[in-house]
């Protein structure tokens, strides 16, 4: 049974509690054409809630409490070309639903159309469309920030140096990049000492790179399309990435790019189409797997001490040069399950799937096509098939090259024909 002490105290705090003021519900202010959303914001208390009425605003919006900014009907804010259209300072912000566009124009300053303030964390800015920006979005040490489903457009007109990228993190942690559609800017996502984020679903095309990814760590980078720009996934100065399950296709340089990474798997991509597929450069413990490497000019390009990596069931296919690698000694590839190689010459007698002969990416005829490149008019002659056999005969011929001890008779990919001819304009 409580004591008379106990009774005292409980009913101690219930007249306390019936004391304090009621927790007043998020308020909504409207805001209609005319009328300013700087007002409604200052007016607005932490947690309340403005709408903008579909209309035409020119205002440059200082967000410093806590709230959600929403359109309705796809109003238009325009930043009359100076200065961030939107900046934020305070954290748990929401941007929704708002065309946001006319940035002022200095990479300087790093006009954006919306600005993520250092501290300004928990940031959502989801379904807006960001247009004519010099950045379109630039978050600086604010954790754990969410960007979904916006569609983001550079200023086309601009020569690529002068463009500001799509979106920009830096010094952050924890974001969600999520179903993005970028375009026309620098680079479509730049990354820069920024960890533990997803990038997730996102289009990121005609730009300088679809992403330019450097001094990051554990981050995931999964299901994107990256197409049509000069550069496709360039991960450089990384390590402990997750890349699986995307498209590089129809980039006028690289597919994916591995420069100075370690401890990463990428896996289950389809890199096609592109001047080469993977540039890998200084890259080292890393895995390579189930990736399909299609119609490509060159299919890897190996370059500066890449070794001690994992290469393993990767499907190379219809690639002017399947490798492209000068080093002192081979590199052994698929030494566990193997890959394919769709110009393996070698045949399968006991039927298990695997070339009984090893499959040597770079032997002297290889060498003499890069020197001679009208060679390659004759490589399904019987002469250079038989000049292929007889180096192998004679190592004075050979060189270091990559090796495939179990080279696998079949591709794993059976949709590989659909990524044939998906090339940057003009490079064909």
């Amino acid at each position: 049974m409580p004591t008379a002490h106990t009774l005292l105290r409980l009913l101690l705090c219930l007249a306390l509690l019936a004391a304090l003021p009621a927790v007043a519900d998020a308020a909504t202010w409207r805001v209609a054409p005319g009328e300013s959303i700087q007002a409604a914001i200052e007016h607005a208390a932490a947690g309340d809630v403005v709408e903008v009425e579909r209309g035409r605003y020119t205002e440059n919006l200082l967000i410093e409490k806590p709230l959600t900014l929403r359109g309705i009907d796809r109003p238009t804010l325009s930043g009359g070309l100076s200065g961030d259209t939107i900046r934020v300072t305070s954290p748990d912000v929401t941007i929704e639903g708002l065309i946001v566009t006319d940035s002022g124009d200095s990479l300087r300053d790093q006009n954006a159309g919306i600005y993520i303030w250092p501290g300004a964390h928990r940031a959502v800015i989801r379904n807006n469309d960001l247009a004519y920006n010099l950045f379109g979005l630039w978050i600086e040490k604010a954790n754990d920030v969410t960007v979904e489903n916006n569609l983001i457009v550079g200023k086309r007109e601009y020569r690529s140096s002068m463009r500001g990228n799509g979106i920009q993190l830096y010094n952050t942690t924890g974001a969600r990049i999520l179903g993005n559609n970028i375009s026309f800017v620098r680079d479509a996502i730049y990354v820069d000492v920024s960890h533990d984020a997803i990038f997730r679903g996102n289009r990121l095309h005609r730009s300088r790179y679809g992403t330019h990814y450097m001094n990051s760590y554990r981050n995931l980078w999964e299901d994107n399309d990256v197409f049509l720009n000069r550069g496709g996934l360039a991960l450089m100065e990384v390590r402990d990435q997750v890349v699986r399950n995307n498209r590089a296709w129809g980039n006028s340089d690289h597919g994916i790019m591995l420069r100075t990474i370690q401890d990463t798997v990428v896996e289950n991509n389809v890199v096609a189409g592109n001047q080469r597929g993977f540039f890998i450069y200084d890259a080292e413990y890393n895995t390579l797997r189930g990736n399909l490497i299609v119609d490509n000019v060159v299919g890897i390009h190996l370059w500066a001490g890449s070794k001690n990596n994992e290469i393993e069931l990767n499907d190379f296919i219809g690639n002017r040069e399947q490798v492209r690698f000068v080093a002192a000694r081979d590199d052994l590839w698929g030494v566990k399950e193997g890959n394919h190689w769709s110009n393996y010459i070698g045949w399968d007698r006991d039927g298990d799937g695997i070339g009984d002969v090893p499959y040597e990416a770079n032997d002297f005829v290889d060498r003499l096509s890069w020197r001679h490149p009208m060679v390659k008019l004759l490589l399904a002659s019987p002469a250079v098939q038989t000049l292929r056999m007889v180096s192998r005969q004679f190592p004075l011929l050979r060189a270091p090259s990559v090796v495939d001890p179990n080279p696998r008779m079949q591709p794993k990919h059976d949709d590989w024909s659909d990524w044939l001819g998906r090339y940057f304009p003009g490079t064909r």
